[in-house]
């Protein structure tokens, strides 16, 4: 299904040279934004995986911890710095994808597959933020270009290539396991690519995806598999109802950009009828994300599937929209030839809003409600509990999720102030002993409103006292609100040492 520029000018926004001065322009702004905004929640918690690097981690593999450390050895432990190759990925990864689509159909389908995914929500914000999605979507992406390469050229060199950028996909996030089963389908449905299951390079890259992988299954056999345990339970139901199978379709729609997605279904259309005739181009593009789509359905049947889940796959869905821009159907009016270029515009404008919100809040009313409230108002609550730990002559911060065990970690990082994680002390397994031994210690326990556990921790201290209730603001050009309060309190007498296991 190879496309042609033959007898079609390539548009001015579609050419290379601009291309590339599009994808700058819009990792500048995410790099200028990134570096003047806080960290999101999950953002400071993974901050403290890169500041203690390990094989594993008790939520997920640990490629978005060799990252930010990458990044804070380069530009310090600052937000540039936990964020910085997370940005960089998304630079990449669209030149990545520019290449795919190319060598797939040609250059305007892979202009256009650029600007799409740039204008998608998920990614031109989500580039913004260092979480494990950020290298599964690269590393997915890298493994879709090499199975192009492979495609086009009948190189079965190229499958080293792929088990390298599968096995690090993997050390990212473990639904990349998905992708694997879609290789294997795309192997078995087009005749012409069976011949390969008798290929040394495909069983080699087999092997180094799962050489690659690998430390996480040693470092999971050494902590009771706890990673496995918490990720694949999730696929384990207790009940079937159909109620979050619209909230899954409309998250995919509304993070990709409702315009976009109109877009990919008419590509996927078109691409469908490919692969039902057994199109090598159509069925790489269709049956490399058909198994985590299935995955996702299924979990959606029984319990949310959370917006950024599906992030892997939208640089395929972009290319699915970039076909049906590019080359609309004969029998479409004009009102979708005007699609595309209003989906670009519309998602940049999007973009560009949500950065400035970012940075200044447009909108101060709208308290925990704005995405963007778990930027705000952190470091005025860690100056507060450093005065509070000084005046009470307190060394430990005590918290009680994992949120605020990041976010205590990053606000008090300029002090010598020691944060304790209390529950699920194999989320903290990377961090020295020396560093997670308050024995005796009194403590400060620091917590939101809404997830308070003082009173648990009246069974563990002979004195739990409430010494301040500080509210978190959210300053704007309007004006103030309060987001939430933080209460803090002084944790007296331990009963028994809190120890690091």
């Amino acid at each position: 299904m190879q496309g042609t520029t033959a007898g079609k000018q390539l548009g001015f926004w579609l050419r290379p040279t601009n291309l590339i001065l599009i994808v700058a322009v819009l990792s500048l702004a995410r790099l200028a934004t990134g570096m003047n905004i806080d960290l999101v929640e999950d953002e400071a918690y993974y901050r403290l995986w890169g500041l203690y690097p390990a094989l594993g981690y008790y939520d997920h593999p640990p490629m978005v911890a060799y990252w930010i450390w990458l990044g804070q050895a380069l530009f310090g432990d600052t937000a540039l710095g936990v964020r910085f190759i997370s940005i960089l990925s998304s630079a990449i990864g669209s030149l990545v994808l520019w290449r795919t689509a190319k060598i797939l159909f040609d250059m305007r389908v892979a202009g256009w597959a650029v600007l799409f995914l740039n204008a998608s929500l998920l990614i031109g914000v989500g580039s913004l933020l260092a979480t494990p999605d950020a290298p599964s979507v690269f590393f997915w992406g890298l493994a879709l270009w090499g199975m192009a390469e492979l495609s086009v050229s009948k190189n079965a060199n190229w499958w080293i290539l792929v088990g390298i950028f599968a096995g690090l996909g993997l050390l990212a996030k473990y639904s990349v396991l998905f992708l694997g089963a879609g290789i294997v389908l795309w192997l078995l449905w087009v005749p012409e690519n069976r011949r390969y299951l008798l290929s040394w390079q495909l069983w080699l890259g087999g092997v180094l995806a799962i050489a690659i992988f690998s430390p996480v299954l040693y470092w999971n056999e050494q902590h009771e598999w706890i990673s496995f345990v918490k990720q694949f339970g999730r696929s384990v139901p207790e009940s079937y109802s159909v109620k979050y199978v619209g909230e899954f379709i409309g998250a995919v729609a509304g993070l990709l950009n409702p315009l976009v997605f109109i877009i990919a279904m008419v590509g996927l259309w078109r691409l469908l009828k490919q692969t039902v005739k057994q199109d090598s181009t159509a069925s790489l593009l269709i049956l490399t994300i058909v198994p985590f789509l299935i995955y996702l359905f299924f979990h959606s049947l029984h319990s949310r599937v959370q917006g950024n889940w599906p992030a892997p796959i939208y640089p395929t869905l972009a290319i699915y929209a970039a076909v049906a821009a590019a080359y609309p159907p004969e029998n479409i009016g004009r009102w979708f030839k005007a699609l595309a270029p209003t989906a670009v515009v519309l998602g940049f404008v999007i973009t560009g809003l949500v950065y400035v919100h970012a940075y200044t809040p447009l909108n101060t009313s709208l308290g925990r409600k704005d995405p963007t409230h778990q930027m705000r108002g952190w470091q005025e609550i860690g100056d507060e509990v450093a005065r509070l730990a000084q005046a009470n002559n307190i060394d430990w911060i005590a918290t009680t999720s994992y949120g605020m065990t990041g976010r205590a970690s990053n606000m008090l990082k300029d002090t010598d102030l020691m944060v304790y994680g209390i529950p699920e002390r194999m989320r903290y397994a990377m961090i020295p002993d020396n560093l997670q031994n308050p024995e005796y210690s009194d403590m400060l326990y620091v917590a939101e409103e809404r997830r308070d556990r003082s009173q648990s921790l009246a069974e563990n201290f002979n004195q739990v006292e409430l010494l301040e209730t500080i509210p978190r603001e959210n300053k704007g050009l309007f004006g103030k609100t309060t987001i939430e309060n933080i209460r803090i309190y002084r944790l007296s007498g331990p009963k028994e040492p809190l120890k690091s296991n």
